[in-house]
């Protein structure tokens, strides 16, 4: 699940103690150089409840961000992005946050998860995937909504 402050990823790792719940924010840096997004008080409270963090960039806008920035440039990363948006932001966001926890190592690719994502507070957006490593994208199967906003 996505959790940028760490707030709702406390809250879920409460709620979800003792299955694999995978809490995934923002990398170090994200909005200003060495800026930690998540609140210590709040990932020590994550790992506590025994569920994982993925501090990661985001994996529809890494390096693409950066030419984008500089360049002006649309980079393919985008693309993808606002096609996910079309469902709704927390939809992008669960797509990518299942695949930065595969990445990181936290999530199998030949098994079924629940993504959570949300629109920049909180979470509003729920799916059932078999999630894909970033670099395998197209190999991710969003099989179920659980819930999204309208």
């Amino acid at each position: 699940m996505a959790s940028s402050t760490g707030e709702t990823g406390a809250e879920a790792s409460r709620v979800f103690k003792g299955y694999n719940l995978v809490v995934v924010t923002s990398v170090t840096g994200y909005s200003r150089p060495d800026e930690v997004r998540m609140r210590p008080e709040n990932r020590r409270a994550i790992e506590e409840n025994g569920s994982r963090v993925v501090a990661a960039a985001h994996a529809f806008g890494g390096v693409g961000r950066a030419i984008h920035s500089k360049f002006g440039a649309v980079q393919v990363d985008e693309v993808v992005a606002q096609v996910l948006r079309l469902f709704s932001e927390g939809f992008k966001v669960a797509c990518e946050v299942a695949c930065m926890a595969v990445d990181a190592g936290y999530l199998r690719t030949d098994e079924e998860a629940i993504a959570i994502g949300g629109s920049g507070g909180g979470a509003d957006t729920a799916i059932v995937l078999r999630p894909s490593n970033t670099h395998a994208l197209f190999d991710m199967r969003v099989r179920e909504i659980i819930c999204k906003p309208r």
